[in-house]
């Protein structure tokens, strides 16, 4: 046996004792984990059981700081004891339900109620209608038996999540603060309202958007008419299809959260923005068209396309990014917030849809120049031929899409002022807008519907009343 061997077991077990030590030192230190208790109240917990909530973030909380829940009885009873408390850490699971944030202070209108069986109540105050006592107007609504019934809800356990808010200034109190699902709404099938907003009004949507696709692919699937006014009815379309799909989410907000409504938001008034874009595009190309000596019949040229194209979408994707960056970053409502930036962003502010609309409003002034100007022109014209025809053609279209967009965006900015009536106009003029541009682009259009029997039944004969189309038809030519 070598000497050196028991020197290494006497280190060996030096080792062990201390390494023992330390553990016995630690371990007194930290709390002993608890056993699982059945019968202990399940508390949801936003932040770790060692953290409070500090300027919208998890904190490592002081002794002095640590949040002990307070339970309060239904008949109003204070400080109820349980007999074991069991945390559950973390936000809850609200799946496609909206989370809502909800602060609770000395003096706010939100007051926060834990019940000693985990549920949470929130309710809605008036505090300047006090006439009780404080503390026995706090048993009252606690219990729901106040005469003035308060606002009120209660959330499961796993549908809030419950923590401290620690005040990061002296002019500022602790509170409370609690995120919670939103609470699902009985539906009401025999409701008219309910009725008219969550069945008819998407089923709407849906019509608007296959009529819609159905003009798109018209303008895009046949050769003669993807000149560049057939383009622009194309880009019109497209972006009021996609404006329809973006509104059709913004109407189911129990199957949404908080980034799924800006998102739609920013989608419904973007596409809208450029579809007004691409409408004044149409108005100016044809005003312009009539103002010019050399006027042919047919512009086919990509490259005058792809200036139309820088206009549009160029103009558009500028204003909606300064629209985007007023909103998270400008807008005095989301400033004042000390969440993170795309935290409990229900929807587009005020700020942002006051520059999606101005735009819009400009568009609106600036076509009306080019409706009344071309106007004026074609009245003064003694004779014009086939050319003129067709350009005339198109500014009637111009004018009527002109009017069902113009009157759509109109009734969508009364919608917003809360009355039914308006909102149910809104409703009927936004269902009605698909089948107007369809009869305007497709159906009033004799040489598009020609065009379609062309297409569908080739042994229909020309009509010989018709123009242009027909003519190169009867002539051989297929362009």
């Amino acid at each position: 046996m070598s000497p050196t061997m028991p020197m290494l077991v006497v280190a060996l077990l030096t080792m062990l004792e201390l390494a023992t030590l330390a553990v016995g030192s630690v371990s007194s230190s930290v709390p002993a984990v608890q056993k699982f208790n059945p019968n202990a109240v399940r508390i949801n917990k936003c932040c770790e059981r060692f953290e409070v909530m500090m300027d919208g973030k998890c904190t490592v909380a002081v002794n002095e700081t640590a949040w002990v829940p307070q339970f309060t009885g239904r008949h109003g009873e204070q400080n109820v004891q349980v007999e074991a408390i069991r945390y559950v850490i973390g936000a809850p699971d609200c799946g496609s339900m909206q989370k809502w944030p909800i602060f609770h202070y000395e003096k706010s209108e939100d007051k926060l109620i834990l019940f000693p069986d985990g549920k949470l109540r929130h309710l809605i105050v008036d505090p300047h209608a006090r006439t009780e006592p404080e503390d026995e107007w706090d048993q009252l609504y606690a219990a729901g038996l106040h005469s003035e019934a308060p606002f009120q809800y209660d959330y499961e356990q796993g549908q809030y999540c419950m923590d401290k808010v620690v005040a990061s200034n002296e002019q500022q109190s602790d509170g409370l603060y609690a995120t919670v699902c939103s609470p699902e709404k009985a539906i009401r099938w025999t409701d008219s309202d309910f009725l008219l907003r969550k069945i008819i009004n998407p089923i709407c949507h849906g019509i608007a958007m296959i009529i819609l696709l159905l003009v798109a692919i018209v303008y895009f699937v046949l050769p003669t008419l993807r000149d560049l006014v057939g383009n622009i009815v194309t880009s019109i379309t497209v972006c009021l299809i996609i404006s329809q799909a973006a509104d059709l989410v913004r109407i189911f907000t129990e199957f949404s959260n908080h980034v799924s409504f800006v998102v739609a938001d920013s989608f419904f008034y973007i596409s809208m923005l450029a579809a007004f874009f691409w409408l004044n595009s149409m108005g100016y190309y044809i005003w312009k068209t009539f103002r010019a000596r050399n006027v042919f019949l047919r512009v086919t040229d990509g490259r005058k396309y792809c200036w139309y194209s820088a206009y549009a979408w160029g103009a558009t994707g500028c204003m909606a990014g300064v629209a985007i960056f007023s909103h998270f970053f400008l807008d005095g409502a989301n400033a004042r917030k000390n969440s993170s930036i795309f935290e409990d962003q229900d929807s587009i502010g005020w700020l942002g849809i006051a520059v999606f609309f101005t735009p819009i409003a400009f568009i609106i002034l600036v076509n009306i120049f080019f409706y009344v100007t071309t106007l004026k022109f074609i009245n003064r014209m003694n004779t014009y031929g086939r050319i003129h025809h067709k350009l005339k053609n198109n500014f009637v279209m111009f004018s009527l899409l002109f009017l069902i967009m113009t009157t759509s965006w109109l009734f969508l900015i009364l919608s917003w002022l809360h009355y039914d009536a308006l909102l149910y106009t809104h409703i009927v003029i936004n269902a009605l807008q698909a089948p107007f541009i369809l009869y305007v682009c497709v159906l009033r259009q004799k040489h598009v519907t020609f065009l379609l029997k062309k297409s569908c039944c080739y042994n229909e004969p020309p009509q010989s009343s018709d123009w242009g189309d027909e003519m190169t038809y009867m002539n051989g030519g297929d362009y």
